[in-house]
């Protein structure tokens, strides 16, 4: 899971669209035809692609300039998947005025400033630094807290003609899993595991606890907004659940932009980004790149190209607690209410620009 943009790199939370829209709007007549920093070599684009650019598609109007979107785009938090496809497609690297940031949107190009040591790397759970802070980590105990939190949790739901699963199941598991790791009481677990509890277990990792609540809340919501999905994962092995939590993890990352910062010129699809840049990494956009995934948009645990970006590929106590949490919080809502399904007519929809997910899972727990 990656670590949010931090206030030197990014803004506060973007007003409302409508707010937004004039503001976008005066700052794209105002920009220049090339970005901060860009330059000859390479070939790096800027912001504004001039139609005198060969490369720049069909000819526009006399007088038009091609402008690239911004993830951060009125509308985007209902849908980002437009922009992230026109900006994949047309305009792979491109600065962001708003984001105060180059942006990339390529699978390929993401990977790599996740992985390059060329990409300065805050702390992540999973990142090296981050593996060598945990000692002494019991994963059995860790394993043995997340079940026994999952099954309490859906116990108290079962018996309720109608239930929000994000307000009362996936809210309170990853805090519940913490608290009872650090044997902070069920009562205080909401007051205490944001602060103490949490740094107990996880030092720096303690911060990630409401991206997993996003991560299991869409989780959650692929799995039973399909009944195929539901029928197949009722009682499944362990290796198919957690190819399911793989994939909703690639569909419907829980941060959909990670910050990171050039220590050098690195070329990347499109030309080079300067030394020195911040970097806006669009991993819902590179989940869903086709050049990557076959069939990007559909929700497939089965799928024989699979992978994710939220994780980094080191040992972290928030990254174990995650899979488990999906794991036996699956397990729990199905061995609770067997006829576990969404409420008649409600269909999950994510929201959200920096981090995403749905807000609310209607379902009703006895059919």
């Amino acid at each position: 899971m990656h670590d949010e943009p931090n206030h030197e790199t990014s803004h506060q939370p973007p007003p409302p669209a409508a707010a937004r829209a004039p503001r976008i709007t005066a700052l794209w007549r105002r920009l220049p035809a090339t970005a901060p920093g860009a330059g000859s070599a390479g070939g790096t684009p800027g912001l504004v692609r001039s139609v005198a650019d060969p490369a720049a598609g069909p000819p526009l109007p006399p007088g038009g300039r091609t402008v690239a979107p911004s993830p951060l785009d009125p509308g985007a938090a209902l849908d980002p998947h437009p922009v992230h496809r026109r900006l994949r497609e047309e305009f792979p690297l491109t600065y962001d005025p708003l984001l105060r940031a180059w942006v990339l949107s390529r699978y390929a190009d993401v990977a790599t400033a996740l992985t390059d040591t060329r990409f300065t790397h805050g702390h992540r759970p999973g990142d090296p630094a981050c593996s060598r802070a945990h000692v002494d980590v019991d994963l059995a105990e860790l394993r043995s807290v997340a079940e026994r939190t999952a099954y309490v949790l859906a116990r108290r739901i079962a018996d309720r003609p109608r239930a929000d699963l994000v307000a009362d199941f996936c809210h309170w598991l990853p805090a519940g899993t913490v608290a009872a790791a650090v044997g902070v009481p069920y009562r205080d677990m909401m007051r205490l595991v944001r602060g103490r509890a949490a740094t107990a277990l996880a030092g720096e990792c303690g911060g990630q606890i409401a991206v997993r609540e996003k991560a299991l809340a869409s989780f959650l919501g692929n799995v039973l907004a399909d009944p195929d999905q539901v029928a197949a994962l009722r009682d499944a092995p362990a290796a198919l659940v957690a190819r399911a939590w793989t994939e909703s993890l690639r569909r419907d990352p829980p941060v959909q932009i990670a910050v990171r910062r050039t220590r050098e010129d690195v070329r990347v699809s499109g030309g080079i980004l300067p030394g020195g840049s911040s970097v806006a990494l669009l991993v819902g956009a590179a989940g869903r790149d086709p050049e990557r995934f076959r069939e990007p948009d559909r929700f497939d645990p089965l799928r024989d190209d699979p992978g994710q970006l939220t994780y980094g590929s080191g040992f972290c106590p928030a990254v174990i607690l995650a899979g488990l949490e999906a794991e036996y919080g699956l397990r729990a809502l199905f061995e609770a209410m067997p006829r576990l399904r969404l409420a008649d007519g409600f269909r999950p929809v994510p929201t959200g620009l920096i981090t995403r997910a749905p807000r609310t899972l209607l379902v009703r727990p006895n059919g």
